[in-house]
């Protein structure tokens, strides 16, 4: 079987996981949807896709970090047709799809698989940083529940300094046995991620503020953010799915009632995952590379002829 066609199976079942996510919560969602206002709809779609977009534009700031530049296009049809794979159950679905079709466009899988790593790394150090900061807006039982989010912050973002990130992947691209990097991943590679992944969490914020019926933009967003992260820490669950509904619930129902909360819950999963969706459709619009087994882009690792052979091998 031709790597265009295990891709293309991917893509199917991964769409086909997120499409039976939504139908078996689909009298909740449509119960959901019908209590919001059409244009509180629209803008909250409109700021998921701006979202989506930003951590798009974070994660090809990563790529480019790697030695592996590529256009919009292409990173958009990478990281969103890969991204369908969250929807699977596990935790490595979509870090597998976004390595495998970055192949296609001449990307070692070390260089996809860091930059990928360090995206996931990037959202959830940010995401605690912005729960931290505006968790107490929520309530005092989000807080005893997940103090840890506050605990974690300064450790996480320690994390994402250029050196502590430079000798993580080192060790992991050891333990695997495969080239390590020459040089340190650039500090305005990770300023530039850091960046774009909290701009993302200002619009998710805004998403969920337009879907509210009280609270402000502050309270939504550390709600958001605490929820994301719970969803993305629970591998189990795909998408998050349930888990970042609770957390939603929990803090955001001593503010406005759990029922309230648990209406906004599912319908900002709804608008969201259309907004995954869209932008699925967005890349798959975009051509496909017409070689398969292009070089992987000088870079990532030393330049000599053996080292390169490695990873062209790989």
């Amino acid at each position: 079987m031709n790597s265009r066609r295990l891709k293309s199976i991917f893509v199917l079942t991964a769409l086909g996981c997120c499409l039976y996510g939504v139908a078996s919560q689909w009298p909740s969602i449509v119960d959901a949807l019908s209590r919001m206002s059409p244009p509180a709809l629209v803008g909250a779609l409109v700021a998921g896709l701006a979202g989506l977009g930003c951590w798009m534009l974070g994660w090809r700031a990563l790529l480019a970090g790697c030695g592996a530049p590529l256009p919009v296009r292409a990173t958009t049809r990478i990281m969103f047709l890969g991204q369908l794979g969250k929807y699977v159950p596990g935790s490595v679905w979509a870090l597998v799809g976004q390595v495998e079709l970055a192949r296609g466009y001449g990307v070692a899988r070390t260089a996809s698989g860091a930059a990928t790593l360090l995206a996931m790394a990037t959202t959830v150090a940010t995401g605690c940083l912005t729960a931290a900061v505006t968790l107490p807006l929520t309530s005092a039982d989000a807080l005893r529940e997940y103090w840890w989010a506050v605990a974690l912050t300064p450790v996480l973002l320690a994390c994402l300094h250029p050196w502590v990130v430079t000798r993580a992947l080192n060790l992991a691209l050891r333990l695997v046995r495969r080239p390590v990097l020459d040089r340190s991943v650039p500090a305005r590679t990770m300023a530039a991620a850091v960046a774009w992944t909290l701009l993302g969490w200002v619009c998710f914020a805004v998403h969920l503020w337009l879907l509210a019926p009280s609270g402000s933009v502050l309270l939504a967003g550390g709600a958001y953010a605490l929820a994301y992260v719970v969803g993305f820490l629970v591998i189990l669950a795909p998408g998050g799915l349930g888990a970042r509904e609770a957390a939603l619930v929990l803090a955001l129902g001593p503010v406005m009632g759990q029922a309230d909360a648990l209406v906004l819950a599912l319908a900002s999963r709804a608008v969201l995952t259309l907004a995954d969706l869209i932008w699925a459709a967005v890349g798959r619009l975009q051509k496909a590379p017409e070689n398969g087994n292009q070089p992987a882009p000088r870079g990532l690792v030393p330049e000599d002829d053996h080292r390169l052979k490695e990873i062209r091998d790989y």
